[in-house]
């Protein structure tokens, strides 16, 4: 973000290279901007956690017990509302944060760094590029997580407060609340910085490496979507044409069973006790139920945990990536440096 804080001398006279102080001097914006964000969605995480979920709760108490007949409703909307919007903020802003760091990783930690020359005059001052790149990943990361992880805790105390208390609470399989509740929120947010290394040391330009980096995070987090329901084996409920659809939770597949035991796909037709011209359909089709296929609440922990490792690899494999790749640009413009000096002797 500025000019590297290194003198051309600096690992002369300090005897080792600059490590993770020069990275916090260099990038020191960032870290406040940083901490200031986390701080932030934390307060505001605790409020909602604390005296909003309390005032909703209260509000909705009302409600029930005076809208009854509709005709003298008297509660405390406000509450309701203002809860609603905090809550959709926060996880929206938790749920962005991946996002933003990648683009912070791609643009100015590592794509303007080896675009305007910073990182090659460190390595030119007893800072190797793999130890170069090493710093500039392993500072960011426990920063990252450390506050990421800290924003998704405050997060899953906040929406378990409300938890079967408040009416229009996120259901637990909410796709923005499935993840800000649990620890993939974290993992998106190392991939992306991991994203953002790469796309630096590939492209060696600002705006490439951003939208790398982005285009990284966003392709992960809707594979991760993708592929959470089969991480885990799934419960089935069959139900009779009757009765429609049963089960709540992460949805997986639904359609029709048929005398056979056979699946096949749901012509949409509805159960046949709210439509009796269905019964026509079913017959001809042979279908004698319902089945659907789902995670109930209890799957959580198992479905964000392996979820979690599934994406931590791949934010491994983007950094040891980003490490290869840098060797072999590094070797090779060294010994194009070599053979240019020898061919000038």
């Amino acid at each position: 973000m500025t000019a590297l804080a290194l003198s051309p001398d600096a690992s002369a006279t300090t005897g080792r290279a600059p490590g993770a102080g020069w990275l916090l001097r260099l990038h020191r914006p960032a870290l406040y901007v940083w901490i200031g964000v986390v701080a932030v969605l934390a307060a505001a995480l605790v409020w909602l956690w604390g005296p909003l979920t309390d005032s909703s709760v209260a509000a909705w108490r009302q409600y029930r017990e005076a809208c009854n007949d509709y005709r003298d409703c008297h509660y405390d909307q406000d509450s309701i509302v203002r809860y609603k919007s905090v809550y959709m903020y926060t996880t929206g802003a938790l749920t962005a944060l991946p996002f933003v760091v990648a683009a912070w990783a791609g643009a100015a930690l590592f794509g303007r760094e080896l675009e305007h020359g910073t990182a090659q005059l460190a390595w030119t001052q007893g800072l190797s590029p793999a130890r170069w790149l090493a710093t500039k990943l392993i500072v960011p990361t426990v920063l990252v997580a450390a506050g990421t992880g800290l924003l998704v805790t405050l997060h899953r105390l906040m929406w378990s407060a409300g938890d079967g208390r408040i009416d229009t609470a996120k259901t637990w399989y909410d796709n923005l609340t499935l993840h800000t509740n649990g620890p993939t929120t974290v993992a998106f947010a190392l991939t992306g910085l991991a994203a953002g290394a790469l796309g630096g040391v590939l492209l060696r330009r600002t705006l490439p490496a951003l939208t790398f980096a982005l285009t990284c995070v966003a392709a992960v987090r809707f594979l991760a979507d993708q592929l959470m329901p089969h991480l885990w084996p799934a419960v089935t409920r069959v139900t009779s044409l009757a009765d429609g659809y049963r089960g709540s939770g992460l949805g997986v597949d639904s359609g029709l069973v048929t005398a056979t035991g056979a699946h096949m796909a749901d012509p949409g037709c509805g159960p046949t006790s709210v439509s009796s011209t269905c019964q026509a359909v079913y017959a001809e089709l042979d279908a004698t139920g319902f089945y659907t296929t789902y995670h109930p609440e209890s799957h959580y922990w198992p479905l964000q945990l392996t979820t979690t490792a599934v994406v931590a690899a791949v934010a491994a494999a983007l950094a040891v990536a980003a490490f290869v790749l840098l060797k072999r640009t590094t070797a090779s413009t060294a010994s194009t440096a070599r053979v240019g000096t020898g061919a000038s002797v």
